[in-house]
């Protein structure tokens, strides 16, 4: 399975870990990228100071390359700079069309992925200069862009471009990747699978809740849990918060029951209120149920608690295995 891609981000393995805020620090980071693969580790909304210093913890890690995911929706200029500065290898830019943040990160010496939902994104990012595209779809677990389902919009992205495709949206096992490949794609963008990974950062309520979830079980809302990131639709677990607003008549922001209800704080102290977009930690304390647990519909594919390299190890094995037995599948 070396591609194109493979030699692009000198990997062994055309698996790329999602920058799940919260969930995705620098431990399951590097360990993506010491098993062959390649990590994306979200550092947008942080101070310089605080975004050097996240590159500098999976540097200290790994000698591998990774990505840094910035949020386009946000301001981005001072961590782009910093990523410049310290020349990780690539960025991740996502939530939005910014031709002037493609073009500076390449001026730059960077490698740029970009997040789009359609073909048509797909192709503006390419004129703008991106390396690869990361096409995610609908069935994508946290922040989803576009409304078109992964096996629709893959082909139909690599149609559109002649530069590498990543397949992003419920992409949990090898059978996943395997039928992403066939679609054209270079390489697949995992999320939720890291979920259970033992270095992910989440508090062990919302990982037994990922554990037990059936594929039926997540929710794509509009603007649920806006509080912090307004108007910016997203998939997560179904759970109490959700079930009352339902109940309520799924009413608008301003009008729904309990808003601004305190329900937990972070490890800091920090109060988390309904409705916030915000990935319960370890050491979050009070009504964990209660906040955005963020799935994708490949959750139903999570079973077992493990380390991120026997994850990467594990999916890329059984891709392996279903196309060398392709033949006898016809």
């Amino acid at each position: 399975m070396a591609n194109e891609i493979c030699t692009l981000l000198n990997i062994e393995k055309p698996v790329l870990s999602a920058p799940m805020g919260g969930a995705a620090g620098p431990e399951l980071v590097a360990a993506v990228c010491n098993a062959g693969g390649y990590g994306v580790i979200p550092l947008w909304g942080k101070p310089a100071d605080q975004v050097s210093e996240g590159i500098d913890a999976v540097r200290a890690l790994t000698d591998r390359n990774f990505a840094v995911n910035l949020n386009l929706a946000f301001p981005y200029e001072d961590q782009l700079r910093v990523c410049i500065d310290k020349q990780v290898h690539a960025v991740s830019l996502f939530w939005g069309m910014e031709p002037s943040a493609i073009s500076d990160a390449k001026k730059g010496g960077l490698c740029v992925m970009v997040s789009v939902g359609n073909a048509a994104e797909a192709k503006a990012a390419q004129d703008a200069g991106a390396d690869i595209i990361v096409a995610q779809g609908w069935e994508a677990g946290g922040h989803v862009w576009g409304q078109v389902a992964t096996m629709a919009l893959i082909p139909a992205v690599v149609d559109a471009v002649s530069i590498p495709v990543v397949a992003a949206g419920g992409i949990a096992d090898g059978r996943g990747m395997a039928a992403a490949l066939m679609l054209g794609a270079s390489a697949v963008w995992v999320g939720t699978r890291f979920l259970a990974s033992a270095e992910a950062t989440i508090h062990e309520d919302y990982r037994r809740r990922v554990l037990n979830a059936s594929e039926a079980q997540t929710e794509w809302y509009t603007d649920l849990y806006d509080v912090k990131w307004p108007q910016a639709p997203h998939r997560a677990l179904a759970n109490s918060t959700a079930q009352t607003w339902k109940e309520a008549g799924s009413a608008a922001p301003g009008h729904r029951p309990n808003e601004g209800e305190i329900i937990g704080q972070r490890p800091g102290g920090e109060d988390v209120v309904r409705y916030q977009s915000y990935t319960p930690l370890s050491g979050t304390e009070g009504d964990i149920e209660a906040m955005s647990l963020w799935s994708g519909q490949g959750v139903a594919m999570v079973r077992d608690i493990m380390p991120a390299a026997q994850i990467v190890e594990e999916i890329f094995t059984e891709a392996q295995a279903l196309f060398n037995s392709a033949p006898a599948r016809l």
